[in-house]
């Protein structure tokens, strides 16, 4: 028998990092089963989120189906998951999560990431024993052994520290465990898999400005994409990628700071949607051996 579960990853941005809305001590995602009565698909998740948040959502996005065989004898539960952002100052009355409470090797702006990695890379070795095929893959999705990290191989990454269990999900544990809130079922992976996405969206699509409030100064956009890409950004090269595909447009409107002075307010230019680029703007990310 198999069963069908909408499933709605909501991201947010708090405090320079984004946040994800969950429920049940951040272990689940506003979800439930798809019904005679749903209309189609995107329809269903609505009104699963609708009911459980009271939120109404924007625009959304099919991420990925899962199948999960474990659910239980004789039942496969299939997994159709969205994402959608929420905009900053939005009133919702979900506990809130970073993303990095999650993935904390994901966070390359944390100083404590760095000897996470190196951690992360002494466990891989040992488990990929001699087996250079499998380590090549590990040294290739985790920047190792002089490749550079991409930040859009979330996923892979996750599903690599499963396959080598190192996290609590795994089949099989190879303990001691690496940090990071676990959560039921495959909802972890289904998170990854929002992670990756979000990362490549913000690269050539304008998705940020959905999280941003309508009105935002430059700082704050940085912020928002550095805490998406888990990386910091050069701050001149990325002013400079905005203002000369005029993604944004004054208003005569400033911010006032509790210290320092007003900054200039912007908004968002949607007719030059279509002419986003700010992948260029990156500062390099040491290597870890």
């Amino acid at each position: 028998m198999c069963e069908t579960e909408l499933v709605a990853v909501l991201v947010c941005i708090s405090h320079n990092t984004p946040h994800i809305l969950t429920l049940e001590h951040g272990r689940s995602f506003p979800s439930g089963p798809l019904m005679v009565e749903h209309r189609s698909l995107q329809k269903g998740m609505r009104t699963w989120v609708e009911h459980q948040t009271g939120l109404k959502l924007g625009h959304t996005e099919q991420l990925y189906t899962f199948a999960d065989p474990r659910h239980g004898h004789g039942h496969q539960m299939v997994r159709i998951s969205y994402m959608a952002f929420i905009r900053q100052n939005s009133e919702h009355t979900l506990a809130a999560h970073s993303i990095y409470d999650y993935f904390p090797w994901e966070d390359r702006r944390d100083p404590d990431s760095t000897p996470l990695l190196h951690t992360i890379a002494n466990r891989l070795r040992l488990w990929t024993s001699g087996n250079a095929q499998r380590w090549q893959r590990c040294a290739t999705v985790f920047g190792l052994d002089g490749h550079s990290w991409n930040d859009e191989l979330s996923l892979q990454r996750y599903e690599l520290l499963w396959e080598a269990g190192l996290v609590a999900e795994s089949h099989w544990q190879n303990v001691p465990l690496l940090p990071g809130l676990s959560m039921a079922h495959d909802y972890r992976r289904i998170l990854a898999t929002a992670l990756s996405r979000m990362r490549a969206k913000i690269r050539y699509t304008p998705a940020v400005f959905d999280l941003l409030p309508v009105q935002f100064t430059l700082l704050q956009l940085q912020q928002a994409m550095e805490s998406l890409a888990g990386r910091f950004m050069h701050k001149q090269n990325f002013r400079r990628l905005v203002q000369q595909q005029k993604l944004v447009s004054q208003t005569a409107e400033y911010d006032s700071p509790v210290q320092g002075r007003p900054a200039q307010l912007y908004q968002f230019a949607p007719e030059m949607a279509e002419h986003c680029y700010l992948a260029g703007a990156k500062l390099p990310l040491p290597a870890i051996s």
